[in-house]
């Protein structure tokens, strides 16, 4: 008499590759260290004074809250802020690079229509 045997294919380890996998893959696409906010010191200009602070530019545009600030327009005060990680170390940039290969510095800074008048 002969027994037979099927064996079966090791689906919890088919499971378990494609776990792991797609978890890389995610990591490696969506790249969450480069959307983590990431605190900030810096000196920025006041731009408004208001009754619950001050209003300050940062050096790379961004407009900032100082709480309890008694600066006048124009002066330099030293705030504390959130900056997204990505725009920090040029991901954005290089990611806008990538999406649209074809334009450059100049084509953002033109305006109009195109047409000679």
């Amino acid at each position: 008499m002969q027994q037979t045997t099927n064996k079966k294919t090791p689906q919890l380890k088919f499971l378990l590759i494609v776990a792991v996998a797609v978890s890389v893959t995610l990591v490696f696409t969506i790249t969450p260290w480069n959307i983590v906010p990431t605190l900030v010191t810096e000196d920025v200009a006041v731009i408004t004074v208001v009754d619950y602070g001050c209003v300050g530019e940062s050096s790379g545009g961004r407009s900032v809250v100082v709480p309890d600030c008694d600066a006048n327009v124009g002066d330099t005060v030293s705030a504390t802020f959130y900056i997204p990680a990505g725009e920090m170390n040029g991901y954005l940039d290089e990611l806008e690079r990538r999406q649209n290969p074809m334009v450059d510095a100049w084509d953002r800074n033109v305006s109009g229509t195109g047409f000679s008048p």
